[in-house]
């Protein structure tokens, strides 16, 4: 019965990875690539302190759908498993996950927060709204992931289970993996970004209500109220992919798979499913974007055709326009 129920999970959980996987990679590095071509491409993102937080957003989660999704893919699709084979990679992927993923979710938060400080009605709030507190702020924030991330270095290692025989790439420190699976994957990077955005998303969202009963230039009015838009949509949508892994990683560390394998099987094909979708928070924002924003949708095609096409039309047409005749 449990070997029965073991080859169907495995099944399914190979086909999920396959054809659910691959699409959510393919369509997330576009998706993140057309963001980061649009933000770094108007003037108007250019000088947005929140545009710049997904923009360093953007850049991350390419980062972390290529050695988190692909790798992910690999082991379930196909049992392609590069962690078990190198301890180098073993320590490294563990490493960057967690550095882009705290860094992308920081940026979200940042962003959120942002707009509720943007859209204040308070002069005071307004000012830590700008491009050189974005910049400082993703700095240090970057420089304190990079080093926290450091344990995984360490205490990642290549381990072979007592009972299976099966190897696996996980912590061998008992308190580093405790404060991994509760502090780091459930808290960090579950509850406490869902329960930020949410607030600040709500509030910016009551502010950009009242923006039309206070004082503010048009252009400033209608980018806040995009970006606001933009991000408050994501806050909602990200819900999704985010919640389910915090709680599947949790029951995974606390059943035993001993006690009752089929139950506990049940479990791990929940969080192998889980951590599929969790990958749709770093593939989504585009799409989002331009669900949500008519305007972001105009500026999208006026820098790919208008800005980039016409910038290598020109170029095309210059390098084919003969000489002018020398003397």
């Amino acid at each position: 019965m449990a070997a029965a129920a073991n080859a169907i999970f495995t099944y399914y959980t190979q086909q999920v990875a396959i054809y659910v996987g691959f699409p959510v990679l393919i369509a997330g590095i576009i998706g993140e690539t057309l963001n980061i071509i649009v933000f770094m491409s108007l003037h108007t993102f250019r000088q947005s302190s929140c545009a710049f937080y997904l923009l360093i957003m953007s850049c991350v989660d390419i980062g972390q759908l290529i050695t988190g999704l692909f790798t992910r893919i690999l082991i379930a699709g196909f049992g392609i498993d590069w962690t078990l084979s190198s301890l180098f990679y073993c320590k490294f992927r563990a490493y960057f996950r967690q550095v882009c993923a705290l860094i992308s979710l920081s940026c979200f938060c940042f962003a959120t927060i942002d707009q509720f400080l943007a859209t204040s009605s308070r002069v005071y709030w307004q000012q830590w709204s700008n491009i050189k507190v974005a910049r400082r702020l993703c700095l240090i924030t970057s420089i304190i992931w990079i080093l926290h991330g450091i344990p995984c270095l360490i205490y990642f290692n290549i381990i072979q289970s007592t009972t299976t025989g099966s190897l696996s790439c996980t912590p061998t420190n008992t308190i580093f993996n405790q404060y991994f699976t509760y502090a780091y994957s459930a808290g960090l990077a579950g509850y406490l970004p869902i329960i930020i955005t949410i607030l600040f998303g709500s509030l910016a969202y009551y502010n950009v209500q009242q923006i039309a009963y206070r004082v503010v230039p048009l252009v400033r009015r209608e980018l806040d109220k995009q970006l606001t838009i933009m991000v408050l949509i994501l806050d909602i949508v990200n819900i999704i992919p985010l919640v389910p892994s915090a709680i599947t990683l949790v029951l995974t560390s606390v059943i035993d798979s001993t006690q009752n394998p089929v139950i506990a099987r049940r479990i791990q094909f929940s969080s192998d499913l889980s951590i599929i979708l969790y990958f749709v928070h770093y593939a989504c924002a585009f799409y989002v974007y331009v669900c949500a924003s008519e305007r972001f949708r105009l500026q999208l095609v006026h820098v790919l055709f208008k800005i980039h096409l016409g910038r290598w039309q020109r170029r095309k047409v210059a390098a084919v326009l003969p000489l002018p005749p020398q003397g």
